[in-house]
């Protein structure tokens, strides 16, 4: 199979719109989960310490809580369809992609410093929708000729420059 193919099929199984998380940001994930023949709904709300393969349909961040003096991490598939959605709590001024050493820190030593941020506008993932292009297709054709003339125009004009240096 060609590269372009395993692209085709790697893009059809992405989520249109996505939050964009950075390292750093303390996130709410919402996650299905199937008990039975139910579905219910659970969140996990932590500082994300390492966000990999963000353009790709594997893209992939791990999230990290500590919870009752026990550290959790948990790590999510973007666009997968158990994730039903990532909401950005809070957006810390952070150097680094990978924010391992968090793991070995406790207590005031564990916490990042946070930048202020527009909350509403990084959360909204609202799919802008292109208007149809058929109706506009007509209007193109009678530019090209007028387009096609001025290319005629510009080598005849070339050579009057060249005579004048």
């Amino acid at each position: 199979m060609s590269f372009s193919i395993l692209k085709e099929i790697g893009d059809a199984q992405k989520k249109k719109a996505v939050v964009d998380v950075r390292s750093g940001d303390t996130v709410k994930v919402t996650q299905k989960i199937k008990e039975g023949n139910k579905f219910r709904l659970q969140t996990f709300e932590g500082v994300v310490i390492r966000v990999d393969r963000k353009e790709s349909h594997t893209a992939r961040i791990v999230v990290r809580k500590v919870t009752s003096g026990v550290g959790v991490e948990k790590s999510y598939l973007i666009h997968s369809p158990l994730v039903e959605k990532i909401e950005i709590v809070k957006r810390s001024k952070v150097r680094r992609n990978n924010l391992k050493y968090l793991r070995e820190r406790s207590g005031k030593s564990a916490r990042l410093t946070g930048k202020s941020f527009d909350r509403a506008a990084v959360n909204d993932v609202t799919i802008a929708e292109e208007p149809e292009t058929p109706a506009e297709e007509p209007a193109e054709a009678p530019e090209a000729p007028a387009e096609a003339e001025k290319a005629e125009e510009t080598p005849a004009e070339a050579p009057k420059a060249e005579e004048a240096k």
